[in-house]
């Protein structure tokens, strides 16, 4: 650390995470959280989504007295292209994570690995319609089959979203033309269509968002859950340690970023083998350690009950992974695709940090890149290993410890997924049915998706939050979003006090805090599964439902593909922040009106936590009125 004195206490941005806020103000590094008031001043074209830089004409900036660009696109194919294109890019990661995952399936099945939970293979086998076989030929199968329907082209549709998504909603997008074709096909197709002097219909174009949020939603979000099941093991419910509490400097110790779990399992049940836990012992450390930081950490922690021996803990979301190295006590970071910040690639050097990369398409700079393939994970492994044990044994005692082990709590409520909730509620979603038809609970809100600093860190995702949990709307969350609300204690068994009386009660009575953590961005996919098998009960669809969606702070391009995806699933959707688009009345229009006659959904931006609550809230109880309950 350069230990200057005048960089402690400038200005950063405010978090709802208090004690964070001022570690963070104090660090004598820069962080995102300083960058914040550096960049405040935006693009207004940007914005609004009115700026065009696709051919050398431009950029051209869409204004009253200059309506066309210089091609003639006019507002409205400007921002329809400008937010096809996220959603295009958006979709194209989450398709890459479960084409990945699914080889990792693949492997495992032809090379005999380990399959940690036979339940979801089978559950998976049920649904797709696979028989005979080992175990392993099973596994083989289903990946194949998932492999092949990625792999259509556009122009073919995929067929196990027949298998997979709800009937009624599955109807409704047959109606509408937006069953997709071959995911990666859709991206491309999508990304081709956005190019210069292209397409120019705004309406065909936000067609295409919903196809691709369709394929988003189903593959790369719920499939991926249950594929890494299979590999990872189930969730099981269990409090953990949550915040930077979870660093134990004994220790050598690893920080994990990005979405890709499977990844980097063989090296994960490695670093528990009494031989490699014996080089570590020499080294002066007593073993390893990974802390959890973004989407993967939170995966990890949804099945830490599995993982133990390996698992520190949870310490936060995308935008403390900075504040968490800054502690000097992580050794190196090990990543596998987006989360991982670009600024903790200097904090990494000052250190001395090592970082590794596992996908060719999150290389980070300074980072030795090692991807992974299952034919050389032995020797990759070992490369990996021995990296990590260097780095521990040239920064130990030399870079100062700036921990904070008061941060955070010791109880939070983690593994929660529809299949442990299930159980929880002793095999049946009756109870919990019964708990919103009684008035109880209201309804529910899935809160999702990123974590931002641009209008503070993780401010409007809490605020909204309590304000929800106190009109007894029970709170399901899914992403870095979860790591801000559970470090500020909202996913403990106390914070039942800060609900209304009938979550109260329900809480006290179960044990349970009021906000439920599903774990990584991934999870949203497991929020659709509840939400599907609640309906089936009700015999409704899912737009019937009191069911409300927010992504307070969403953050990048997979938010948006995740939006979409909401939408086609017919429910209301609140952002603190538009996404690019009012520079168009039209698309604006589209997406918080029409969009409502289309599919069910709506989009609803407003930055106040409070008066979100309010019209959330209120589409609850219209939906409770509906229902007749």
């Amino acid at each position: 650390m350069n230990g200057c004195e005048g960089c402690f206490s400038r200005n950063t941005c405010p978090s709802a995470d208090k004690p964070m806020e001022e570690y963070i103000r104090r660090l004598p590094m820069e962080t995102a959280h300083h960058r914040v008031p550096t960049q405040a001043t935006k693009c207004g074209f940007g914005l609004q989504g009115v700026c065009c830089r696709l051919c050398a004409n431009g950029p051209c900036r869409v204004t009253p007295d200059a309506p066309r660009g210089i091609c003639g696109a006019d507002a409205d194919t400007i921002v329809a292209r400008n937010f096809l294109r996220m959603v295009a890019a958006g979709s194209g990661c989450y398709i890459h994570i479960v084409e990945n995952t699914a080889r990792q399936l693949r492997d495992t099945g032809v090379h005999h690995g380990k399959i940690r939970s036979e339940k979801a293979l089978d559950h998976l086998c049920e649904l797709f319609g696979v028989e005979g076989g080992d175990k392993w030929e099973r596994c083989a199968k289903v990946a194949d089959m998932v492999l092949s329907d990625l792999y259509r082209p556009e122009y073919e549709q995929m067929e196990l979203v027949e298998k997979l998504a709800y009937g009624p909603r599955l109807a409704r997008w047959k109606e509408l033309g937006i069953l997709p074709g071959g995911a990666k096909g859709e991206v491309f197709n999508n990304v081709v269509k956005t190019s210069t002097n292209l397409s120019s219909d705004p309406m065909e174009m936000m067609v295409s968002c919903l196809r691709l949020g369709v394929s988003t939603g189903v593959y790369g979000l719920m499939l991926t859950n249950l594929l890494n099941d299979v590999v990872l093991g189930d969730p099981v419910i269990r409090s953990a340690p949550v915040g930077m509490n979870v660093i134990d400097p004994d220790y050598i110790n690893i920080l994990i970023t990005g979405h890709q779990h499977s990844l980097f399992t063989y090296i994960q049940d490695r670093l528990t083998d009494e031989d490699v836990v014996a080089r570590a012992r020499a080294a002066g450390a007593k073993g390893f350690k990974l802390v959890g930081c973004t989407c993967v950490g939170q995966d990890l922690q949804l099945r830490g009950a599995h993982y133990t021996e390996i698992f520190d803990g949870h310490a936060g979301n995308n935008y403390i992974s900075e504040a968490v190295l800054a502690s000097g006590a992580i050794d190196a970071v090990l990543s596998e695709f987006n989360c991982t910040l670009p600024g903790i690639e200097p904090i990494c050097e000052e250190l001395k940090i090592r970082q590794i990369c596992l996908d060719v398409v999150a290389k980070k700079a300074n980072a030795d890149l090692i991807p992974y393939r299952y034919e050389t994970r032995e020797a990759d492994g070992e490369r990996i290993i021995t990296e990590i044990i260097e780095a521990y044994t040239q920064r130990r005692g030399k870079v100062p410890m700036n921990l904070f082990p008061d941060h955070g709590n010791k109880n939070t409520l983690t593994g929660v997924s529809e299949g442990s909730l299930k159980d929880f509620l002793g095999g049946s979603w009756k109870p919990l049915i019964d708990l919103i038809v009684s008035g109880k609970i209201r309804g529910l809100a899935g809160v999702v998706g990123c974590s931002s600093v641009a209008y503070g860190h993780d401010t409007l995702t809490v605020e909204l939050t309590k304000e929800l949990i106190a009109k007894d709307i029970l709170v399901l969350t899914a992403g870095c979003s979860s790591g801000g609300l559970e470090n500020v204690g909202l996913m403990t068994p106390e914070a039942a006090e800060l609900a209304g009386p009938g979550l109260k009660a329900v809480c006290r009575e179960l044990g349970i805090p009021p906000v439920l953590n599903f774990g990584p961005c991934l999870a949203i996919g497991r929020l659709e599964i509840v939400a599907t098998e609640l309906a089936k009960e009700l015999g409704v669809d899912l737009p019937q439902l009191p069911l409300v969606l927010s992504a307070a702070q969403w953050l990048e391009e997979q938010a948006v593909a995740d939006g979409a995806f909401g939408l086609a699933l017919g429910l209301p959707l609140h952002l603190g922040v538009p996404p690019f688009m009012t520079g168009s009345k039209l698309v604006t229009k589209v997406l918080t009106e029409d969009m409502a006659g289309l599919t069910g959904g709506r989009v609803i931006v407003d930055p106040s936590g409070v008066s979100a609550a309010n019209t959330l809230a209120a589409i609850i109880e219209e939906k409770r009125s509906a229902l007749h309950i």
